[in-house]
């Protein structure tokens, strides 16, 4: 697996929220799994240049240096199925795209579903300076300026504000 420090700022990121932080002993666990993958990712059996790693215990992102080789519809798959598989081998939730990840007050990260977002704003709770993270965002530039931003700054924004 190439290091995060390898990949090019406009490489390829697809982030996948956990509806629930991983414990030390489940990332412990699914780190090698992600490492062994990145590793071996292939795409029509040219192996990818690539990185996969959990970020703050509850977002898994993959990496590809599309440079190099671009991920192909079978790769895709290929990264898909793995995350199924972490998703019944944890019990967690990796394909809701409905949910908001969001600093409290005491900067810890809670993921609320649209409605309970909305509801927090009306009452406060999140203001248009609560960061907010962005798992659309495509490359690893943006992973590391635009990813936790403050709602005011991003899409999320229209959930709330209009």
């Amino acid at each position: 697996m190439t290091t995060y420090e390898d990949m090019p700022a406009g490489s390829r990121i697809w982030i996948y929220q956990s509806n629930r932080p991983f414990t030390a002993a489940q990332i412990a666990a699914i780190e090698p799994q992600l490492s062994h993958f990145a590793t071996n990712w292939v795409r029509h059996g040219q192996l990818l240049k690539a990185w996969a790693g959990i970020l703050h215990s509850r977002f898994i992102v993959l990496m590809i240096d599309e440079a190099a080789l671009a991920a192909g519809g079978c790769s895709i798959d290929a990264s898909t199925r793995l995350l199924k598989q972490i998703e019944q081998q944890y019990g967690v939730s990796l394909f809701d795209r409905l949910s908001v990840a969001w600093r409290n007050a005491d900067a810890q990260i809670v993921v609320s579903s649209k409605p309970d977002f909305e509801q927090l704003a009306a009452q406060g709770i999140i203001t248009p300076q609560t960061h907010v993270f962005n798992n659309l965002i495509t490359t690893k530039a943006d992973l590391e300026t635009n990813w936790e931003i403050p709602l005011a700054q991003s899409w999320h924004s229209q959930l709330v504000i209009g």
